[in-house]
């Protein structure tokens, strides 16, 4: 017979952290980059994130820095977007955008032969961008990357975490090279929800 352990509704996150700390044990990640992996680790349910996240030395430095200075957060998808804590950000003067719905964005996808994701990053390098966070279209992190590349386009971060099985790694892979901020998961796995959670940590942080 199954016993469920009782325990308050307001208690039910911090007991699932110290149950994440417990299993873990010992890290090679600061406590600020702890913060994020347990917020993923949260979210997924999947302990395997605690080896395929990589940060970059100034990732938590330039996320926190980019949400006091009231800078915005660019997501590929509206899941993304009611998924981050816009209240939080609001205090520090910033806001979630996502234009992948827009009809502007399908018409500029058509006219270019482009995803939606790829045009939704594109209208969006004069929005005063501090993180981009990608957890669904790697299409969306490739544009991100060339933009920045072309020196079109200056986030303080890039949170690049797309799952799936055409091109999600191989964008990673190639983020992880990068010289910029960044945080990625490597490998196959990701998606939305790490996303989510990383912008969250963050905001928490900040």
């Amino acid at each position: 017979m199954v016993t469920l352990q009782p325990i308050a509704p307001q208690d039910i996150e911090a007991e699932s952290f110290r149950i994440i700390e417990r299993e873990l044990g010992p890290t090679r990640f600061s406590p600020e980059e702890f913060a994020v992996v347990r917020r993923t680790i949260h979210a997924t349910g999947d302990f395997s994130f605690a080896e395929t996240l990589r940060f970059h030395p100034q990732a938590i430095s330039a996320g926190l820095a980019a949400i006091r200075a009231g800078k915005n957060i660019l997501v590929d998808v509206n899941m993304a977007a009611s998924g981050i804590s816009s209240g939080l950000l609001a205090q520090f003067g910033g806001r979630v955008i996502c234009r992948v719905a827009e009809p502007e964005t399908a018409a500029m996808a058509k006219a270019n032969g482009t995803t939606r994701s790829d045009a939704a990053m594109s209208r969006s390098v004069a929005d005063n961008i501090g993180i981009v966070a990608v957890g669904n279209a790697p299409t969306a992190l490739l544009k991100v990357m060339e933009l920045i590349d072309q020196g079109l386009f200056a986030p303080d971060l890039v949170i690049g975490v797309p799952v799936g099985f055409v091109n999600a790694a191989e964008s990673k892979e190639i983020l992880v090279q990068q010289p910029y901020p960044f945080i990625t998961a490597l490998g196959r796995k990701g998606g939305t929800p790490v996303a989510v959670a990383a912008v969250n940590a963050l905001l928490r942080l900040a």
